[in-house]
């Protein structure tokens, strides 16, 4: 099945496999929406930060890596007069070649600031990467921003479309409604009330919502419309020549997920 649309009313999970580009995309597109609707003394910009991985954190960057002639010892080996074992006819091992460290990750995010008064940060808008959630050095990096965030009573939005790895949030996992957890999540904390937080159902079943961006507290809140965010990526990246929707996503969905995929995507392409 190909669609060149995205052919799922909500999130995609297909596009997970695809996340550096689809990350990419929806940041700059999520900063040109909100751009439009700011007062002259917002400023909404891209930022960028490095995420460090330890290289023993991560298995797929530190696998071994297969030589271009793989040498093995041979039985038998001829031996000089004396004994010893002549140069010519030994046979070397070859070595493995690993990483010695997993190169530092770019990863980007949003700050509207206060043009007016010194380029304060009014709220970080987060897109969440695995960078963020796989690692214990990548949960470690980011819990310090997130914490350095809301201590400065900074709006943080926390927008997760990825099912692989661990809880990140910055409301804890025990607190957070249980219809809600599954499969995205999407949180927002107010500067001046970081006792409560806001969160909104995501999934691939119905339309991903159009959150409240909070900016200072006398200005109205202005929308951000993630589903369009999703079908814009999918389209502007023609992941309709790309993805095939005869094979499971990675990591794969639920059974009873599966099944409600696979039955909306056939009606889709009858219809189509």
């Amino acid at each position: 099945m190909k669609f060149a649309a995205n052919p799922l009313p909500g999130m995609n999970p297909w596009l997970e496999a695809y996340w550096g580009d689809i990350h990419t995309s929806m940041t700059t597109y999520a900063r040109d929406a909100i751009q439009k609707q700011l007062p002259d003394s917002l400023q909404a910009r891209v930022e960028e930060y490095l995420s460090v991985l330890e290289p023993e954190e991560n298995p797929s960057s530190n696998r071994r890596i297969a030589p271009d002639v793989n040498v093995v010892e041979q039985p038998g080996l001829s031996t000089s007069h004396g004994g010893a074992v002549a140069v010519e006819d030994l046979v070397y091992d070859e070595p493995f070649r690993i990483r010695r460290q997993s190169p530092p990750q770019t990863l980007r995010y949003i700050q509207i600031v206060d043009v007016k008064a010194g380029r304060r940060v009014v709220t970080a808008i987060e897109f969440l990467s695995l960078a963020n959630k796989a690692t214990e050095s990548g949960r470690k990096q980011y819990f310090a921003k997130q914490n350095e965030i809301l201590e400065a009573q900074v709006n943080l939005v926390e927008i997760d479309l990825l099912r692989r790895g661990s809880w990140v949030l910055a409301v804890q996992k025990h607190l957070y409604p249980n219809q809600l957890m599954h499969p995205y999540r999407i949180c927002v904390v107010r500067g001046d009330n970081t006792e409560e937080a806001e969160v909104y159902r995501a999934t691939f079943a119905a339309p991903l919502p159009t959150i409240r961006i909070p900016l200072r507290s006398t200005d109205d809140d202005v929308q951000l419309p993630l589903q369009s965010l999703v079908n814009q990526a999918y389209e502007n990246g023609r992941y309709g020549n790309d993805v095939d929707y005869s094979v499971a996503p990675e990591p794969p969905l639920e059974d009873s997920e599966q099944k409600w995929v696979a039955d909306y995507l056939s009606g889709k392409e009858a219809s189509g």
